[in-house]
């Protein structure tokens, strides 16, 4: 079209500008062909006129329409040039806060110089699986089409990022890595994807820097390769590196620092393991200090380090190698701050004992005179002699920066090279996608050789950018089958070729630097001579003859000369090199060991990025020749980039361009002026140029027919659309050739869109124009009725008007001073609260701190009593046993020697027997008594003695009889003795009591006088109560009344609390329940994933290889391949069914963990074992100590558990009677009050009476006391003197006093003449036997004691140990967080209710077992009682009887069975049951032609009799089959959404009968009773309802997720893409990165396909008998993930943000609601799940001017983040002309506004959250008995019982 057509008056152009580079300009007149100039109008309203070129006449550039301006894809923009692209790029990034865009095949990245969340895990999911033009451009786009072309194409993928210092190339490349690491995962247990993303840290710290660009800049390229397995699954990655920049290592710049490794170091020199390294702050060190900036803001260099050495963890490099790296790096550090002095003008030294030099020998282990000698001097040889050459200062100094950068470029490559090596895996790589971060062009003040290698490798990337540019324009010309012609774009071969074709720059440096005497000078003449005539792109500058220019494709270059040779070069002294290789230090070592072999054909090791010289060490015989063998920098760089050239070429290419918006790091600022320069420089005009040489606008005929439809009349429209298009474009366009017709699209030369867009504006703006014309007129017409009426009855209502408005303001009024008041008291109600909730909280933390010391106090106390009490009772006991054995060692002298005087003493007065006789006189009499007395007192006793003294009497003379009485009597008399000292002691008691009267009696009168004293004041003190009561009652009736008003306030204040407290408590209960169930899922997971793996491992050998197919990161792992063959040989293989019973078994959450707490339990049996050995042992040394003291300590401890027992008896005695006392004086009267007949002197007479027979008593009491207790001794003295002597010997330390002494003394004399006495040998035997039998008795009793002890001491350890454990557990969760916290608690009560569920079962097989024996037991006896029943009545049958009576056929009729609702079945036919039921059973059949739930009241009826049968064995073997068999069906049909809705309703209702009828009260409510007759009798089945419950969840979820994935596809297209309303919203032209289309195609989803699958779904939940509870929480769930995937597309993608898109998915919603209200589901909470979507759409309709609009939104938009709403605003996109754009001060304004707004940051919803679900209890009214079995489920071995 003629250019008239466009240049007319209001168009917009753009005109070059100094300082804003192109700016916008209107015309104010028409152009015309003869015009010289152009009339324009700038933004700011000046009037310019602009001159054209007299020449060209080139007119400016014109601006694309306002609605193409912020679109994603540069290409989209009808009018290609440079201020376009420029002013687009400009919007996304300060307007919408968009820093990523399509150009074409290229992504444009700007650095906001912010961080974002725009990189988390939700926005990764967002984009894996995505077409590259459906969503937002993002580098996460870029990575997924690279990934997605690697696994359709099974080619290999590049991602080039390339960009200028600062501009972002490493975080873009980070976050692509990042990306493949979480979508791909790892094809092993080796976490490859954490090593890979750990690579990046080590690679900053040792090759990044700050300069004055960039705070982070890479200082190095690097080329990652990352391996991918058949399965696309990461298995390891492998780095190149190029061209790193060793001058920084010894100069940097103003505010530039050395790399970051230098400085973190230096940061943390105060670690110990640092020390020896000598290092201090980084401006102590010259390599470190000369860019006086040493910090940077924001950057912790220790904190970083820590991160460093973390990855070089991961990595696999151990912590010596890195100490050792450290101290290399140290060590050229101090290298740096050697200092070397002149010592004349040819000569220089190093000062003796240099510190830093002496350090730096220490590290690297030389010796300090080689290396002081060899930085200071040279070697140089000739042909015969070898002289060693002093050298000056300044080379001394170049030489030590020289050796300084090779040890830190060897070291740079060991890193690199280790790095690589635990990068690579065993597993073969099938495939990579590489990540080439590399630098952009550069130009600067100076530029010298390190710029020349930089932009000869963007040459090369430019070039090969350039063609596949132009091979996919040419591919896509030739798919749509259009004549295209060779489009001409810049080729820089030429430019190339002057840099690397022989005789060229590179080739004439290498020939320089072998000259001898080769300088920078020479070789500019050379390239002058060479270049100058013959290349039109090499030039010399004017005013110097050291530099050259290179015009390149962005832009002329100046190099300078200086340095180029010696760069090249890259020599180091050889003499250093061999002082280092001799060192001490392995590290030192191993990194020069590469310099003794030889280089590869790219001089680099294999594995390294080849950037510094590799020399070569020669032989001895060889030194001449070794120079040869050495490449150049300049050699090896340009291999280095030709075989990265030959790998991007083999692989497919995706571009990513950084661009840096301004050079002061300002956060989304741009500068134009270095946004085009970097533009031109990274070829993104280019690609804009080549684009527009062709056809740029590519429409398909269906999105012209949409978009364009209103240029066409009625007439116009024909069936095929193809045809409409082409003849509507005929007429609206002449020219031909600017467009053309393809296959499926419309191509455009460029501007022809916007030469649409412009017709379509203006027929749609005549239309606007008429439809207002119209509706004003109607308008009018109504405003004038109005206006008449209201003139008639305007009168009538103005009295009423003022006294309505006094009315209003008066109820206003009021109504303001209600709402102050409730406001009022809100605010202070809310401020108690908080004031309350913070002292609660204080007070809670303070007692539980105050708790928590005292406890600690009272333990340690208690702990240090413990062991004070063991090692006092050790040391008394030590005494004790000294003393006993000294006491009775001295007891046992004196009575021997006592003995000895004694028998000598009676044997002389056994010779005088008159002497006797005349002392015995008149004893007799009394020896008699006493001896009845004391027969009397022990009856047992009593026969032994009378047998004894007839023996005696027969056999014994009367001088023996004589003896034995006199003993007797002797003993007596001592009886007596002791018997008078009692009276007499009793007497002192009696004189005591008397004396205690007397007292008492005194005491009776002072508290006399005391209480006439109290009873006076007592009086005043009532009547002074008497005068307060009757205060105290007015005050009780005030205090009533606010009690009651208060009660009230609380009542209202409780229910209110109450009503928020249990809303709480519902919500930690939902959250309670989605733990579990993601716990189950989880769990669910890693079973599969076990399996799979097994069977894997099983079929290796015989598995295909797969095909190449996209697998989602999420997908689960129960897509491996599984057959159902596999499955039918199993199942009928009889020697594995006890298998698959195990490993069902096994599978639940209950009995899985019975195996580690077996072994767990074993291990603590026999650590238990050895404690109790240990224990037992020192208890019997201890019982032994304990025994000897119980028995040394028993009789006093007697004597005194008496005397305390008598002393409290007596206590609460003299209490009560004090309280008696009391009582009775305060409530006599005044009078007489201690008058003998008052009740205090009964009283104490009362009282007096009773201590006196108390005294009686006790006297009584003593006396029988100790008569028993000496008749005790005696028997016991009698017993011992019938043992063995070794019994005494082992009692003798057993005696305690005297008593016992003189009774073993008279039982050793009776002993002694026994033998003498002539006793019969029988008597004595019977005593031994019987003293014998009663020691026996004793042990076996003290054994049984002693192990009930033990058992008991045990049970208490136990305890102990158990409550220990308890409080380390609680205090290790204490201090975990929350979620920790819960999954340890979790994960130990399961522990503990496994091992009770383990020890209930062992008792449940033991009862089990006696049970059927019992069984079996009554069995027999009732076979036995049936036969004899049986003999019985055929004896009472008399065979007459049985003749008499006739025989005669009588037709029966068959009673109808009584069926009890049970199935039988064989044991054998349990596999074929569950076959049969589960396993073979179609879904559908069932489901349409037997009665819901049939699968599941099989099972149960089967279950129940198992269960009436009492077969513990077949209840627990079909439950398992029945699980694992729906596990199975479920892990094999897992994708079929009737399979899964099928089981879900059969496991519900299987679940549901198993409550039902578990014989539980809360349960049987709603059975009837012939239901309640059927109930489970033997066993409880509790345990095995949560695991079936469990199922039931695992089960709910696999159905959400086969929803989701029929769903998914569905979602985006019907509620975004597919105009449910026709004609509402226009197709915008779109770019190279076509979206789908939002016409409905044939196959494209609409909104009707998601109601009609909705109702597929509904209805097939219906048929399967699922609960309706169970339904509204599927359908909410699926209305949930309907409204997430729809607002995190509509987040993602710009170009569904506009007014027209809010109508159509407000429009979708309510047909979504419609839809609900149909099947009657309004009230399952699914509409609340769309109230987000239902706001975003609201938001895109709503005003978005003013103030009032801005809080509007903020009220209305509640359910959306801020951070939803500010990306809403920012990505709303007008598509007509008439819509405005929302401004930045606006979206500033919503943001201070929701600045308060508590909540997370996080932009998508999680669209694979799953609510919790519950099976409420559902019972069944269908009677058990009535079902009955149908044919067709091969069921006939079922027998109804």
């Amino acid at each position: 079209m003629a250019a008239s057509e466009l240049y007319t008056k209001s168009a917009r152009v753009w005109i070059p500008d100094a300082e804003e580079v192109w700016k916008s300009a209107e015309l104010t007149k028409d152009y015309k062909n003869d015009d010289a100039s152009l009339q324009l109008m700038l933004e700011d309203g000046t009037t310019i006129d602009h001159k054209l070129d007299p020449k060209t006449k080139n007119l400016p550039y014109l601006r694309n329409p306002d609605i193409l301006v912020g679109e994603n894809d540069l290409t989209a923009l009808s009018y290609l040039h440079e201020p376009a692209v420029l002013h687009n790029l400009k919007v996304r990034f300060i307007d919408s806060k968009l820093i990523y865009t399509y150009c074409g095949i290229v992504l444009v990245a700007i650095n906001p110089y912010e961080t974002l969340p725009i990189y988390g895990t939700d926005i990764i999911n967002a984009y894996s699986g995505q077409n590259m033009g459906d969503m937002d451009p993002h580098i996460f786009a870029v990575a997924e089409e690279a990934y997605k072309q690697m696994a359709r194409d099974e080619r290999n993928q590049s991602i080039i990022v390339s960009g200028e210092s600062g501009a972002g190339k490493t975080v873009s490349a980070k976050y692509a890595m990042r990306y493949f690491a979480t979508v791909s995962g790892s094809a092993s247990e080796a976490n490859v994807e954490e090593k890979v993303l750990a690579s990046n840290p080590i690679m900053e710290a040792i090759g990044n820097a700050k300069t004055t660009r960039n705070d982070n800049s890479s200082r190095f390229g690097k080329y990652i390769e990352i391996g991918f397995d058949n399965r696309y699954r990461i298995i390891g990655a492998n780095m190149r590196t190029y061209l790193l920049e060793k001058s920084r290592v010894v100069f940097q710049a103003d505010e530039e620092r050395n790399y970051h490794i230098f400085y973190q170091l230096c940061a943390s020199a105060n670690q110990p393991e640092f020390k020896n390294l000598r290092l201090s702050t980084a401006n102590d060190f010259l390599y470190t200090r000369q860019g006086r900036s040493p910090v940077i803001e924001g950057v912790d260099d220790a904190k970083e380090l820590r991160t460093t050495r973390h990855a070089f963890t991961l990595l696999g490099i151990n912590e010596s190698y890195q100490i050792g790296l450290f101290q290399v790096l140290a060590a050229i550090l101090h290298l740096g701050n050697v200092e070397i002095k002149d010592r004349d003008s040819d000569s220089s030294l190093i000062a003796p004992k240099n510190r830093h030099l002496t350090a730096f020998c220490e590290l690297v282990g030389v010796t300090y005179q080689d290396m002081s000698q060899w930085l200071c001097h040279r070697k140089l040889k000739t042909a015969t002699e070898t002289y060693i050459k002093p050298l000056p200062r300044l080379q001394a100094t170049n030489a030590r920066d020289a050796l300084s950068k090779h040890i830190y470029a060897k070291l740079f490559n060991w890193i690199v090279e280790h790095v690589n090596k635990a990068l690579v895996t065993n597993v073969k790589q099938h495939s990579f996608i590489g990540v080439l971060d590399i630098y952009g062009f550069e130009t600067f003040e100076i530029n010298s050789f390190e710029q020349f290698c930089i932009n000869y490798a963007n040459e090369k990337l430019q070039q090969q950018f350039n063609m596949h540019v132009f091979k996919l324009e040419q591919e896509e010309y030739m798919k749509e089958q259009i004549p295209w012609t060779l489009i001409d774009f810049y080729d820089n071969q030429p430019c190339i070729n002057l840099i690397e074709a022989k005789m060229g720059i590179l080739d004439l440096l290498d020939e320089e630097c072998k000259m001898p005497k080769g300088s920078d000078d020479s070789w500019a003449q050379k390239l002058y001579n060479t270049h100058l005539k013959t290349c039109s792109l090499f030039e010399k500058p004017r005013m110097s003859n050291r530099a050259f220019i290179i015009q390149h494709f962005a832009d002329k270059v100046e190099y300078q000369c200086e340095g180029f040779l010696e760069k090249n070069k890259d020599t180091v002294n050889e003499e250093q090199i061999h002082v280092l290789k001799a060192s001490k230090f392995d590290l030192l070592v191993e990194l020069f060991q590469d310099e003794e072999k030889a280089t590869t054909p790219t001089g680099q090791v294999p594995g390294t990025g080849g950037r510094t010289r590799l020399s070569i060490k020669p032989d001895k015989g060889r030194d001449t020749s070794s120079k040869e063998h050495k490449k150049t920098v300049g050699c090896q760089f340009r291999n280095s980039l030709q075989m990265l050239m030959e790998t991007l070429n083999a692989t497919t290419p995706h571009y990513v361009r950084c661009i840096k918006p301004n050079d002061f790091k300002l956060a989304f600022s741009f500068d134009p002026k270095r946004a085009v320069q970097q533009l031109r420089a990274c070829g993104v005009l280019e690609t804009i140029r080549i684009s527009a040489a062709g056809f740029p606008s590519r429409w398909t005929y269906q999105e012209f027919f949409s978009r364009y439809r209103v240029l066409m009349k009625q007439k116009d429209v024909l069936p095929d659309k193809k045809l409409t298009c082409k003849n509507v474009l005929e007429k609206l366009v002449q020219d031909q050739d600017k467009y053309q017709f393809g296959k499926t699209k419309i191509f455009f030369r460029a501007g022809q869109v916007a030469y649409l867009e412009k017709l379509r504006a203006d027929k749609l703006r005549a239309a606007c124009i008429r439809i207002q014309k119209t509706i004003r007129c109607w308008l009018a017409r109504k405003k004038y009725l109005r206006q008449r009426s209201a003139a008639i009855t305007i009168q009538r209502f103005t009295r009423g008007y003022q006294a309505r408005c006094l009315a209003k303001f008066m109820r206003r009024t009021q109504a303001a001073t209600v709402i102050q008041k409730y406001q009022r008291m809100c605010v202070e109600r809310k401020r108690y609260r908080q004031k309350q909730a913070a002292a609660l909280a204080m007070q809670t933390i303070l007692r539980a701190y105050m708790a928590r010391q005292k406890y600690q106090a009272l333990l340690r106390e208690h702990k240090a009593v413990i062991i004070q009490k063991h090692v006092r009772g050790w040391l008394a006991r030590c005494w004790y046993k000294r003393c006993l054995e000294a006491i009775v060692y001295l007891q046992c002298c004196i009575r021997r020697m006592r003995a000895k005087r004694e028998l000598k003493k009676l044997k002389i007065e056994a010779r005088s027997v008159e002497h006797f006789k005349k002392l015995n006189k008149g004893m007799e009499n009394k020896i008699m008594q006493l001896q009845r007395k004391i027969d009397e007192q022990n009856k047992d006793n009593r026969v032994v003695n009378e047998r004894l003294v007839s023996l005696e009497s027969s056999y014994a003379s009367e001088s023996e009889r004589m003896r034995g009485e006199l003993g007797r009597l002797r003993g007596v008399e001592e009886d007596a003795k002791n018997k008078t000292n009692q009276v007499s002691s009793l007497l002192e008691e009696l004189e005591k009591l008397r004396k205690e009267l007397s007292v008492t009696q005194q005491e009776k009168k002072t508290i006399e006088d005391w209480a006439q004293k109290y009873r006076d004041e007592m009086e005043k003190m009532v009547s002074e109560l008497k005068d307060q009561n009757g205060l105290l009652k007015k005050e009780k009736d005030d205090l009533n009344r606010m009690i009651q008003e208060q009660s009230q306030q609380m009542t209202e204040k409780m229910t209110r609390a109450i009503a928020q407290e249990t809303q709480q408590l519902e919500t930690d209960l939902n959250e309670e329940r989605s733990r579990y169930q993601n716990l189950l899922t989880e769990h669910l997971r890693l079973e599969e994933k076990y399996d799979d793996l097994k069977e894997e491992l099983a079929h290796s050998t015989n598995v295909s290889k797969p095909g190449h197919r996209r697998t989602d990161s999420t997908h689960s792992s129960n897509e491996s391949e599984y057959t159902y063959n596999s499955e039918y040989a199993e199942l009928e293989d009889g020697s594995r069914v006890g298998e698959d019973v195990t490993r069902g078994m096994d599978t639940s959450l209950t009995l899985k963990l019975q195996k580690r707490v077996t072994e767990l339990e074993q291990e603590k049996q026999s650590l238990r074992n050895e404690l109790e050995n240990r224990e037992e042992q020192f208890q019997r040394a201890r019982a032994r100590d304990d025994a000897q003291f119980r028995k040394a300590r028993g009789a006093e401890l007697e004597y005194e558990s008496l005397k305390r027992q008598e002393l409290e008896s007596e206590n609460k005695k003299l209490r009560h009677d004090l309280a008696e006392m009391r009582q009775s004086l305060l409530g006599g009267a005044a009078a007489g009050a201690g008058a003998p007949g008052s009740p205090a002197y009964k009283v104490l007479l009362d009282q007096l009476n009773a201590s006196c027979e108390e005294l009686e008593v006790r006297k009584e009491e003593v006396l029988i006391l100790r008569s028993q207790l000496v008749s005790q001794k005696e028997a016991l003295h009698h017993k011992e003197t019938m043992t063995e002597p070794s019994v005494f010997a082992q009692d003798v330390n057993k005696l305690k006093d005297a008593d016992e002494l003189k009774q073993a003394y008279v039982g050793l004399k009776d002993t002694n003449r026994s033998p003498r006495s002539g006793r019969p040998a029988l008597e004595v035997s019977d005593l031994l036997s019987r003293l014998r039998l009663l020691e026996q008795q004793l042990q076996a009793q003290r054994r049984t004691y002693d192990s009930e002890v033990e058992s008991l001491r045990g049970e208490l350890q136990n305890v102990k140990e158990e409550n220990n454990r308890q409080q380390q557990l609680l205090a290790q969760n204490l201090q975990l967080p929350p979620e920790a916290r819960i999954e340890a608690s979790l994960q130990h009560e399961i522990t503990r209710l496994t091992n009770e569920n383990l020890d209930l079962m062992e008792q449940l097989e033991k009862q089990d077992r006696t049970i059927r024996k019992l069984k079996k037991q009554l069995k027999v006896y009732s076979k036995r009682i049936g036969e004899m029943g049986a003999g019985q009545a055929e004896g009472q049958t008399s065979p007459g009887q049985m003749v008499e009576e006739p025989i005669h056929p009588v037709n029966i009729p068959r009673r109808e069975k009584d069926f009890q609702g049970m199935l039988e079945y064989k044991k054998e036919d349990e596999m074929k049951l569950v076959k049969n039921l589960i396993l073979e059973l179609k879904p559908r059949g069932v489901a349409v032609n037997l009665i819901p739930g049939l699968p599941a009241y099989i099972l149960f009826m089967c279950l129940r009799h198992a269960d009436y049968v009492n077969d513990d064995q077949k209840v627990r073997t079909l439950l398992t089959s029945t699980i694992n068999s729906i596990k199975k069906i479920l892990k094999k049909r897992g994708d079929d959404f009737e399979t899964v809705s099928f089981w879900l309703a059969n496991t519900c209702r299987f679940l549901h009968c198993l409550k039902q009828y578990s014989g539980d009260e809360g349960f049987m409510k709603h059975n009837t009773s012939r239901q309640n007759e059927h109930c489970l009798s033997n066993f409880d089945l509790a345990e095995y309802r949560q695991v079936i419950s469990d199922l039931a969840i695992q089960i709910y979820q696999q159905l959400v997720k086969c929803m989701e994935n029929i769903l998914q596809p569905m979602i985006v297209s019907g509620m975004l893409e597919h105009e449910t309303i026709q004609g509402v919203s226009g197709v915008k032209p779109t770019g190279l990165r076509k979206r789908t289309s939002s016409i409905a195609d044939e196959g494209t989803y609409t909104l009707d396909s998601i109601l009609r699958q909705l109702s597929a779904f509904h209805s097939t939940m219906c048929q399967h008998g699922t609960d309706p509870e169970l339904i509204k929480q599927v359908v909410k769930q699926l209305f949930y993930i309907i409204g997430a995937v729809t607002l995190n597309n509509l987040l993602l993608r710009k170009d569904m943000c506009s007014w027209s898109k809010g109508m159509q998915i407000r429009y979708n919603v309510s047909q979504l609601e419609e839809w609900l209200r149909d099947k009657g589901l309004m009230n399952c909470g699914a509409k609340e799940t769309l109230e987000p979507l239902i706001q975003a759409a609201q938001l895109l309709q709503v005003k978005k001017k003013n103030e009032e609009d801005a809080e509007a939104i903020c009220s209305m938009c509640h359910a959306l983040t801020t951070a939803q709403i500010v990306k809403v605003l920012n990505l709303y996109t007008p598509v007509n002309e008439f819509e405005e754009r929302v401004s930045v001060a606006f979206i500033r304004t919503i943001q201070t506004r929701l600045r308060d707004r508590s909540e997370s940051p996080q932009l998508l919803m999680d669209t694979k959250m799953i609510y919790p679900v519950t099976f409420p209890f559902s019972p069944s009214s269908l009677a058990l008995e009535t079902i009955q079995i149908p044919t067709s489920l091969n069921l006939s071995f079922l027998t109804r019982v």
